[in-house]
C-alpha cells in the first residue's frame, strides 16, 4: 500500500513543475500578446475558440471566460466544424486555436477554409515552428519543458499554461474595454453574484399597507399592536401630514416601561427615537445587508430621493432573496 509521504511528495512535485511552467510563461508575454489583444479588440464579430481533446476542454473554458468578461465568444468543436459547424464562423470573427503540438489533424483541416474566408487566426501552441503557428496571424507560445505527468504523456503542465494564457488574454481585454462590475453582473443575472450586484432595495422592500406606521399621538399600547402585526420589531412614526418623524422600537418600549410610562396614556412623541437607521430605495440590497450587520439591526427604514418614507426592509427579506 502506498504510504502518505509518497502521495504528498507526488502532489508537491506536480505543483512545482506546473508552477515553474507558468513562471516561465511570464518571459513570453510580449508584443505578440499585445497584437493578439488588438486583433480581438478590433473584432466586429465574436471570438471563436477551438481545440481538440484536452486542449478542447481548455478552449471551452477560455471561451466562457471571455464571454463573461465583455468579449463575445463561443467554443466550436473542430471535429463538428468540419461536418457543418464551420458555418457558425463568419468573416467578422477571430479564431483562437489551441493545440500543444500545433499539428492536430482536426484543427489543421480547418485552416484552408479559415484562410479563404480571411478570418484572422491566433494560435496557442507549444511549437512555434508548427503548422498552426506558421499559419496564424499571431502565435502565442504556450510551450512547456515537460509535463507534470511522470510518464510524460498526460497533458498537465501544457494545459495549465494554456489556461493561464487564456485567462491573461481575458483580463487584459477586460481592462482595455473598461468592463465594469455592473456589466459583469448583467451577464450573470441568475447566480448569487448577479443578485448581489443588480438587486436593489426597491426590488424587495415592503411597501404600502405592509409598512408599520402610526401617528405621533398614538399611545404605546396601540403602537405595540402595530409592531406585533407587521413583524419588523419597530414601527415608523409620522406626523399629521404623514411625514416621517421617528421610529419606535421594541427597545424603546422596554425603556419606556422601565421608566414608569403608562402604555395606555403615554404617546409616542415623548418616547420615540428621532434618529434612526435608514437606506435609499435605490441602494443595492447587499448594501442594506452590510448596513444591518454593521449597525447590528434587524430592519431598516427605506426612503426615496425626496427623503420620504417609501418602504421597510428586514434581514429575512435579504436571506430570502439569497443576497446574504
Amino acid at each position: 500500500m502506498t504510504d502518505s509521504s509518497q502521495l504528498i511528495n507526488s502532489a508537491i512535485k506536480t505543483i512545482q513543475i506546473e508552477q515553474e511552467a507558468v513562471q516561465s510563461l511570464l518571459l513570453r508575454i510580449d508584443e505578440s500578446f499585445a497584437r493578439a489583444c488588438r486583433l480581438i479588440l478590433n473584432c466586429e464579430g465574436r471570438v471563436v475558440v477551438t481545440g481538440m481533446g484536452k486542449s478542447g476542454h481548455i478552449a471551452r473554458k477560455i471561451a466562457a471566460t471571455l464571454a463573461s468578461t465583455g468579449t463575445p465568444a463561443m467554443f466550436v468543436h473542430p471535429g463538428e466544424a468540419s461536418h457543418g459547424d464551420l458555418g457558425m464562423i463568419t468573416e467578422t470573427d477571430v479564431v483562437i486555436v489551441l493545440s500543444n503540438s500545433g499539428s492536430t489533424e482536426e484543427v489543421v483541416t480547418l485552416l484552408p477554409v479559415l484562410k479563404r474566408k480571411g478570418i484572422p487566426l491566433i494560435s496557442m501552441t507549444g511549437s512555434s515552428s508548427s503548422i498552426l503557428a506558421e499559419a496564424a496571424e499571431v502565435h502565442l507560445d504556450a510551450s512547456v519543458t515537460k509535463e507534470a505527468c511522470p510518464l510524460g504523456q498526460a497533458p498537465t503542465s501544457s494545459t495549465t499554461v494554456a489556461l493561464v494564457l487564456g485567462d491573461a488574454l481575458a483580463m487584459a481585454l477586460l481592462e482595455a474595454r473598461g468592463f465594469t462590475v455592473e456589466e459583469f453582473a448583467v451577464s450573470h443575472p441568475g447566480g448569487r453574484l448577479g443578485r448581489r450586484l443588480l438587486l436593489k432595495v426597491t426590488d424587495i422592500m415592503h411597501t404600502g399597507e405592509n409598512i408599520p406606521r402610526v401617528r405621533a399621538n398614538t399611545v404605546l399600547s396601540d403602537a405595540l399592536l402595530e409592531i406585533t402585526r407587521k413583524g419588523f420589531g419597530l414601527t415608523t412614526v409620522v406626523d399629521k401630514e404623514g411625514m416621517l418623524c421617528g421610529v419606535f422600537t421594541d427597545g424603546d418600549l422596554r425603556r419606556a416601561i422601565d421608566s414608569g410610562a403608562d402604555i395606555k396614556s403615554t404617546t409616542l412623541e415623548s418616547v420615540m427615537s428621532k434618529s434612526y437607521k435608514f437606506i435609499s430605495d435605490q441602494a443595492l440590497a447587499v448594501e442594506a445587508a452590510r448596513e444591518m450587520q454593521d449597525k447590528e439591526v434587524y430592519a431598516l427604514v427605506v426612503k426615496n430621493n425626496a427623503d420620504e418614507l417609501c418602504g421597510m426592509i428586514k434581514m429575512h427579506d435579504l436571506l430570502q432573496a439569497n443576497v446574504v
